[in-house]
């Protein structure tokens, strides 16, 4: 199964009917969303005309939800995590869901870090309970904190308050465009305007491409009036970054992780993923990723592929 196709039998039993499930895709992914949920209602999967990271997203999101109900409450989940233990997840964004519709509140749930991680951001969490769900207590989240330094990483690993940011958000439609008026105006004009019933395409098309590209990390949750946290009593991990896949795929006793035609000979600890229709021959190699698509090809050493996208930036359209 694909992410996505987990992400959703995942959500499943939360959803009230289908239709409650939501999927955000760009045109280009739209083909493959389809090819893997064939069954998926159509109204429910939303191709946004450019790419404007998560926040706009997210407040699409939100207007979406607005037209069914005023007081709907929307859970934002990335598609690239692998979770484990389903009915402690399901409980805890239960409870989540419970927290942010009895306060103006976002929740989020973050991840015990097992390691100091430099790949991912992380949430500084305060020490008072604020009530509790299943898995743990609700803590004030008291800022948002960027991938840090390994030093900084170790710090945060010892000190027991910091969590993993997992990008898992929960809120009331009316608390994120609360929120939107405050910080972003342009996102809660997206929303307010936003057609309340028929067809959306052609307002969609217009408006959405001009909404600034920020996250909705940067754009709402660092500077909201409350934003709440519960660590995760489930196993997560982030597949979002190539290092991550070694972890989720068979690995050779040299530490390789190779996926389609790869030969290789007196090389270790590489990661190779041929999906461009021609094999991958390494030869005396070390820590190296290489990944082989039908529109470009990726090499570069493990320990910088979180540089990559800056590397996207410069890269030419039509490779993109």
């Amino acid at each position: 199964k694909t992410l996505l196709e987990e992400t959703v039998q995942r959500l499943k039993p939360l959803a009230g009917k289908p239709a409650d499930l939501l999927i955000l895709t760009n045109h280009e992914q739209i083909p493959g969303v389809r090819k893997a949920l064939p069954r998926f209602p159509k109204a429910s999967l939303v191709a946004e005309p450019a790419k404007r990271d998560t926040a706009p997203a997210a407040a699409l999101a939100t207007a979406l939800a607005l037209r069914r109900h005023p007081d709907a409450i929307l859970a934002l989940l990335p598609a690239d995590a692998v979770i484990g233990k389903h009915p402690v997840f399901r409980a805890q964004l239960a409870a989540a869901v419970r927290a942010a519709a009895a306060s103006p509140s976002f929740v989020t749930l973050g991840i015990q870090p097992s390691y100091p991680a430099t790949g991912f951001g992380y949430l500084h969490l305060g020490q008072k309970t604020l009530g509790h769900v299943g898995g743990g207590p609700f803590l004030r989240v008291k800022r948002f904190v960027e991938k840090p330094s390994l030093a900084k990483a170790k710090g945060y690993l010892r000190s027991g308050q910091y969590a993993w940011n997992a990008g898992i958000f929960v809120w009331k439609a009316s608390t994120f465009l609360a929120e939107a008026r405050r910080q972003q105006p342009a996102l809660a004009s997206f929303i307010e305007k936003f057609p309340k019933k028929g067809s959306f395409s052609r307002y969609l098309g217009r408006e959405f491409p001009k909404l600034p590209k920020i996250s909705v990390d940067y754009a709402i949750m660092e500077k909201a009036r409350s934003v709440l946290a519960v660590k995760a009593a489930f196993p997560w991990d982030d597949v979002g970054s190539w290092t991550a896949l070694p972890a989720h795929l068979p690995t050779d006793k040299r530490g390789n992780t190779f996926r389609g035609p790869v030969l290789s000979m007196e090389s270790r600890n590489n990661l190779a993923l041929a999906e461009g229709g021609r094999p991958i021959a390494l030869l005396g190699t070390e820590n190296l990723v290489v990944v082989d698509t039908p529109d470009a090809l990726l090499v570069c050493p493990k320990n910088k592929v979180q540089e990559v996208k800056q590397l996207m930036k410069v890269l030419p359209n039509k490779v993109l």
